[in-house]
């Protein structure tokens, strides 16, 4: 039987490529994965470990450069006495005070170089011969005065600067115009990945990134015969015992740098894996399909075997061998191409991301293990059912020359049982949408695939009256050849619905993603643009406060007719302490157009608050309550509840005057400042803005389309993301009909030999072929589309506390665009089956046995 499985396996090796293929793609995106995944976690690991080799000790305060609330007790500070008494410990080699924050630096036309989020400063701490070993000065020197600035490398050459040249950089304040002083090299991984990173003076640095003379860090040495952790405790012996300081080893540090990056890389890799799984579960609907018509296609052989002997037994482990030979042969190449893949994604990430680390690929056994495993099992366990169903072959079989459809007893047993796990799947998912919430999603996450199993057991039955639709429309579009397409769409529901299930999966997550993205898209538009007038809204690209001395310098620019920070204070609000936003209540009206619920705008005027609606309905406040002003010890009165306004994104809990706010919150500040043209927005406008706020790189002006703008292209971002990876499924669907109509047309042989005998000439044959198969491509597409949109309205009815106003928007547009590409997906799968299938010799077919 094992000699007979291997005749088997290279008598119809051709019908099995397709198989071969899909179990290829499958285990190549897990393999790639893998390798890409363990390739760039070790890669991540070798450059970051040198962050920390000259460190042994590292003392960090977290709360420099932070703005304590009122309440806070003012906490001791790391200052030059600290870094003096630390150098002086017994154990310490020698002390380095760091004084890092925010700093971003413009290029010679004023724009941000690289991204907000990561520019960085720092400060220039020169040893006894006067180099700093942590920035080895490549051209000129480092600053050693106020004015002066440093530059990395790749700062200097993207922003085309020489020594001696004036750069603008900003911080925590104005924008400054410096002196270029050096230009240095570091191995710092993060510099080396695209971070910008100025260097100043130390006492500029404080007073810039930090505070006057303080520093956010102290670095240590041991000496030799010092260990890390001796160090480490005598630090923390002498650092004050109510400070907001973290002592850490550098043994430490580089232990949670490495766990980090696992954690990163590990997402990254389960994100990966998830959409290769998804791969391997649509082939498992290829690989049955194929075994299934093997196994019909060899009646004969199976029952003569049976006849001269062979057991049940024994026919099913020839099935499953052949299985096991394919799986292995395709796990092997999906193996060697996944290896591939992973080169080539690093190749990819290396282009578009300039500076991330890269280093030999890492093929580790587990891979390997992984990679040959899963292949095997996925075959194997996919012509399970098929191979069991060769051993119920009778012996009298190879007397018959007919097929042996399924029973309708089978049929409605598959019914029923498809019936209940659909039921049960789609209860999940209504009592996960009732339920709402993190608890709700998790419930539909359990529902979904249930579902999605239970509709793939009923697509049988639900092929007939689907394809039924579709009837008339072929038949008056090709006449005959479109009434024998879908004839043959459901002459066997089982072929047609293992076929049209690779198509469903893929649509219906692609659908579910569509219309979520549309849906929260469209919903946080609205939120983000409700209630706003304004013509650009001033702030800053990493969201820090803006310098008080901006608001008059906004308001006096030539232009603007009515303008207003956003202070925000702190108060504390019945059960919980709340954000309430101060406005210049004379520029109100002009800038945002509130919807109260009660009460009037104008009591602001008088001193009075506006609550938005939800607390308001939490702690029971109407017109006419009084609220605690202040925070904490701090409160110093209550003030009259004026209003209850409708939530919008700019504003907090509540809104106050900003002269009430100033009075019980002096500590309050702003990231933003809202502006009225008198022309509206417009060009001068917008530079106008920019010349008050000096052209400050990390300042922005954005109108209300740049706000949407801005949202719309994350979502769209991650919606190509997931396109992008749920495309290998979709090419292992199509391997899947490609596959499928080409068994189809060898199994219909003698049929397609009466057909053309009787006059079906050879475009007649093509059409027919295509046409079938793009009635299947179409029926499983609607279904997943259906599907899609089903489960984006219950994922969106958790959302409704989270996002308010989110209701579910199908985007129709695009919705018909994924059937029309279902469809021409069919069409050019069937090319080369049609092509096969009009070339046949009428004779030799006919009397094909």
């Amino acid at each position: 039987m094992f000699r007979t499985a291997l005749r088997n396996v290279a008598a119809h090796k051709g019908r099995l490529l397709m198989t071969v293929l899909a179990v290829m793609l499958g285990t190549a995106f897990v393999a790639g994965t893998m390798v890409f995944s363990d390739t760039f976690d070790k890669a991540l690991k070798n450059s970051f470990s040198k962050s920390y080799t000259d460190i042994s000790v590292q003392v960090t305060d977290y709360s420099a450069g932070a703005t304590a609330l009122p309440t806070e007790k003012k906490s001791p500070e790391l200052t030059k006495a600290t870094v003096d008494q630390l150098a002086a410990l017994p154990g310490a080699a020698k002390a380095r005070g760091v004084a890092d924050g925010f700093a971003a630096v413009a290029d010679k036309k004023g724009k941000l170089i690289g991204d907000a989020g990561s520019a960085k400063g720092a400060n220039w701490a020169p040893e006894a011969n006067g180099q700093d070993p942590r920035y080895p000065m490549a051209e000129g020197q480092g600053p050693k005065k106020a004015g002066e600035v440093a530059l990395d490398r790749g700062t200097a050459d993207k922003g085309g600067y020489k020594v001696g040249d004036t750069v603008r950089v900003a911080g925590n304040g104005p924008a400054r115009d410096l002196k270029l002083s050096g230009v240095f090299t570091t191995d710092d991984p993060n510099v080396e990945a695209g971070t910008t990173l100025a260097l100043f003076d130390t006492a500029s640095a404080q007073d810039l990134l930090v505070s006057p003379g303080r520093f956010s860090g102290i670095d240590l040495q041991a000496k030799p015969g010092t260990s890390q952790t001796a160090l480490q405790d005598a630090v923390v012996a002498q650092l004050p015992k109510d400070a907001h300081f973290t002592v850490q080893t550098g043994d430490q540090l580089t232990a949670s740098q490495a766990k980090a990056i696992d954690s990163g890389t590990k997402f990254m890799k389960t994100l990966l894996l998830v959409f290769a799984g998804i791969s391997l579960f649509v082939g498992i609907f290829l690989i049955a399909n194929t075994f299934s018509m093997l196994v019909a296609q060899r009646t004969k052989e199976l029952a003569l075997l049976r006849a001269i002997g062979a057991a049940r037994g024994q026919i099913t482990r020839s099935v499953l061998v052949e299985a096991l030979l394919i799986g292995l042969t395709a796990s092997i190449a999906g193996l060697l191409t996944g290896i591939g893949i992973g080169a080539a994604m690093q190749a990819l990430l290396k282009a578009f991301a300039e500076g991330l680390p890269s280093g030999p690929l890492v093929v580790a056994p587990a891979t390997v293990i992984t990679a040959l495993v899963v292949g095997v099992l996925v075959t194997v366990v996919s012509a399970l059912f098929p191979a069991l169903r060769a051993s119920r072959v009778a012996p009298v079989a190879a007397m018959s020359s007919g097929d042996n459809p399924a029973s309708q007893k089978s049929l409605i047993v598959r019914n029923v049982i498809g019936s209940v796990i659909t039921a049960g799947g789609i209860a999940m998912i209504l009592g996960g949408a009732s339920k709402g919430g993190e608890t709700g999603r998790f419930v539909i996450g359990g529902g979904a695939p249930i579902t999605m199993i239970g509709i793939f057991v009923l697509l049988p039955l639900l092929s007939r009256p689907v394809i039924a639709v579709t009837g008339p429309v072929l038949a008056k579009l090709a006449g005959t050849p479109g009434k024998l397409a879908r004839r043959n769409a459901v002459r066997n529901p089982r072929r047609t619905a293992s076929t049209a299930a690779a198509l469903t999966i893929g649509l219906t997550l692609v659908s579910a993603m569509t219309v979520l993205g549309t849906s929260v898209g469209n919903a946080v538009d609205r939120i983000v643009t409700k209630g706003v007038v304004a013509d650009y809204n001033v702030t800053s690209a990493n969201g820090i406060n803006l310098a008080p001395e901006l608001a008059d310098k906004i308001a006096k620019a030539p232009g603007v007719t009515a303008s207003s920070p956003l202070y925000k204070g702190y108060w504390d609000l019945p059960g919980r302490g709340g954000e309430v936003t101060g406005v210049n209540v004379q520029a109100l009206p002009k800038l945002l157009s509130l919807t109260l619920d009660a009460g009037s705008a104008d009591a602001l005027t008088k001193g009075q608050v506006l609550i938005a609606s939800d607390v308001a309905k939490e702690n029971r406040l109407t017109v006419g309550s009084t609220v605690k002003a202040g925070y904490g010890d701090t409160a110093g009165g209550t003030v009259t509840v004026g209003g209850v306004y409708q939530r919008i994104d700019l504003l907090g809990d509540a809104v106050v005057a900003d002269t009430v706010l100033a009075k019980y919150s002096p500590e309050a500040d702003f990231s933003k400042v809202l502006v009225r043209g008198t022309d509206g927005a417009t060009g001068a406008l917008a530079q106008s803005l920019r010349d008050a706020t000096g052209n400050n790189p990390v300042i922005e002006t954005k109108t209300q389309q740049d706000m949407r703008d801005e949202f719309s292209s994350v979502i769209s971002i991650i919606l190509k993301l997931m396109y992008g990876l749920l495309a290998m499924s979709v090419l292992v669907a199509v391997l899947g009909v490609v596959n499928t109509l080409a068994m189809s047309v060898f199994e219909r042989k003698r049929e397609i030999g009466m057909l053309r005998a009787i006059g079906l000439d050879r475009s007649g044959v093509k059409r027919m072929v295509r046409l079938e198969s793009v009635v299947i491509s179409l029926f499983g597409a609607t279904i997943g589309v259906l599907l899609g949109v089903f489960l984006a309205w219950a994922v969106n009815s958790t959302l409704d506390a989270v996002i308010p106003g989110l209701v579910t928007e199908p985007p129709y547009g695009q919705l018909a665009l994924f059937l029309l590409t279902a469809g021409l997906v069919g069409l050019v799968a069937a090319l080369w089956p049609a092509r096969k299938a009009s070339k046949l010799d009428i004779l030799t077919s006919i009397k094909t046995d």
